[in-house]
């Protein structure tokens, strides 16, 4: 990967395994980070309290951006009529089927607000931790969606227009497997004990643990197997 030449750059962090191994990845290659959070009416949302502690841990400025994805509904993870697929069986996740745990138009959202406070700060990259090899069948995930919202966002901003630095999407786990994430992630010193990846949490004693049952978990569990690594996650 290039080297930046311009070092502020907006990571979109989730507090999640692969926007954690992201956002070590940004600051080791260089880059001045501000990390952007949402609080979007998510079922997990204490995956916003890990990316907090997180960002702390690490000393990067943060944003937490409220948006109210609950008003449109349509996603296991935004919609308590919609129940988040537990126990798949490993061929279907990924497959072409796109599971009820999609959010209409999330990244597109997320990369949207990441695009505007780029343009303020004056920063010529956003990092997201989209990931095309292990993951859920997102169509927002894929290199050839990444490829277009940059088109947008060299034709959708001034310094796009008026022939300054043009925003640069930097994916460099899209094409990694969550065994490649975890390894590069224990070698710039992640702690993956503080990462929240599980999608329908469940509370003891007011203790939230990971439900070990949805597709998320299935894919953390496997990435550590595969990649020959305690899994440090709590589970029910």
């Amino acid at each position: 990967m290039d080297p930046p030449q311009h070092r502020h750059a907006v990571v979109l962090f989730s507090g999640g395994l692969d926007s954690t191994t992201l956002l070590w990845i940004a600051r080791s290659q260089g880059f001045d980070v501000t990390a952007l959070l949402f609080r979007y009416g998510q079922r997990h949302a204490v995956e916003v309290e890990h990316a907090v502690a997180l960002a702390g841990a690490l000393g990067v400025d943060y944003r937490i951006q409220d948006l109210d994805l609950r008003a449109i509904g349509g996603s296991a993870l935004t919609s308590d009529e919609v129940a988040v697929p537990k126990d798949r069986p490993e061929e279907e996740i990924g497959a072409s089927v796109i599971p009820a745990t999609y959010v209409p138009a999330r990244n597109t959202i997320f990369l949207s607000f990441a695009l505007a406070w780029a343009e303020v700060l004056g920063a010529a990259d956003v990092f997201i931790g989209v990931n095309a090899l292990d993951y859920s069948g997102y169509p927002d995930c894929r290199p050839e969606y990444i490829e277009a919202f940059e088109r947008v966002a060299r034709l959708a901003t001034r310094t796009g227009t008026e022939g300054g630095v043009s925003l640069r999407i930097r994916t460099p786990l899209i094409d990694k497997s969550k065994a490649e994430i975890i390894r590069w992630g224990l070698q710039l010193g992640v702690d993956y004990s503080s990462t929240w990846s599980c999608y329908a949490p469940v509370f003891r004693g007011g203790i939230p643990l990971a439900c070990g049952r949805c597709d998320s978990c299935f894919l953390r569990k496997k990435g550590f197997r595969d990649a020959c690594v305690p899994d440090p996650t709590r589970y029910a």
